[in-house]
């Protein structure tokens, strides 16, 4: 059975989340949180807290066995961009775009 979480409106780009879910695609959850664990990035504690978050949600609403789940997908895609402008020279503005994203996890048993 397939378990999901999301997290919705991080503030990491999705660009930079992308590099520490490409490490945990594939690796049990308890391996995963340990590759996280000791990332240097707060990137890697936003995708660690969304796989905390789907093992929780397979072991209280389905009943699964922590240990035995893997993490099956794992994707981050853009969500809504703070927009702000700076002031440049001769009275122009430049734009700023403060990007965010949406992690999302899909975690199943290991013979899925």
């Amino acid at each position: 059975m397939q378990v999901k979480a999301v997290s919705m409106n991080t503030g990491v780009p999705a660009s930079k989340v992308r590099l520490y879910i490409d490490l945990v695609r594939g690796k049990s959850v308890a391996e995963a949180l340990a590759i996280l664990k000791f990332a240097p990035s707060p990137s890697a504690v936003s995708v660690a807290k969304t796989v905390k978050s789907a093992a929780a949600n397979a072991e209280n609403n389905f009943q699964l066995e922590p240990s035995a789940l893997k993490v099956v997908k794992i994707f981050a895609d853009g969500a809504p961009m703070m927009k702000r402008h700076k002031p440049r020279s001769r009275g122009r503005a430049s734009p700023i775009l403060k990007r965010s994203s949406n992690i999302t996890v899909v975690v199943a048993d290991q013979e899925v």
